[in-house]
């Protein structure tokens, strides 16, 4: 009996769409809090608390309107997140959050034993992670976090320099 042919190979036509990763995604997440605090005059700043696969806590800037020093994106969602889990310690979770932590949001992040954080733009000024001082996985301490820095980085300085801009 005679072999047929295999068929000839079909090339895969490529989607020219770049491809969204679960971090882009959640970061969107992030952008859509930090435009609430837009939206109520806070300076625009998101962060999403996410845990096998959902978000567990959200928050955004919220400080001036509250007269609360605290109330940074990052915080509130931690305390979103430990109410959800129902524990302070959020090793599981990952936080994602529309600019580079500060200081005290890096102490919060190590003190709640966050997982691993991915942040967008880089903060010069105050920069807790790498830009201006390294509170975050600082050598010393105990707790080290798996950091990604620059998702969706554009957006997210976008909105920063707009609202800025704005107040001048």
């Amino acid at each position: 009996m005679p072999r047929r042919k295999a068929a000839a190979a079909h090339p895969k036509t490529q989607d020219p769409r770049p491809k969204t990763t679960p971090d882009e995604l959640w970061m969107e997440e992030a952008l859509r809090c930090a435009q609430r605090a837009l939206e109520a005059g806070e300076v625009p700043v998101g962060a999403v608390v996410v845990s096998d696969g959902r978000i567990v806590g959200r928050g955004w800037n919220r400080n001036l309107n509250a007269s609360d020093p605290t109330a940074h994106a990052e915080i509130i969602a931690l305390r979103e997140a430990g109410a959800t889990v129902g524990n302070h310690r959020l090793g599981d979770c990952e936080l994602f959050a529309t600019i580079e932590p500060c200081a005290m949001c890096a102490g919060a992040l190590v003190h709640a034993r966050i997982k691993r954080l991915v942040y967008g733009a880089d903060d010069p000024k105050a920069g807790a992670v790498a830009s201006v001082m390294q509170v975050l996985n600082h050598p010393r301490l105990n707790h080290k976090v798996e950091v990604r820095s620059g998702v969706l980085a554009g957006r997210s300085a976008e909105m920063l320099q707009a609202f800025f801009k704005s107040r001048r």
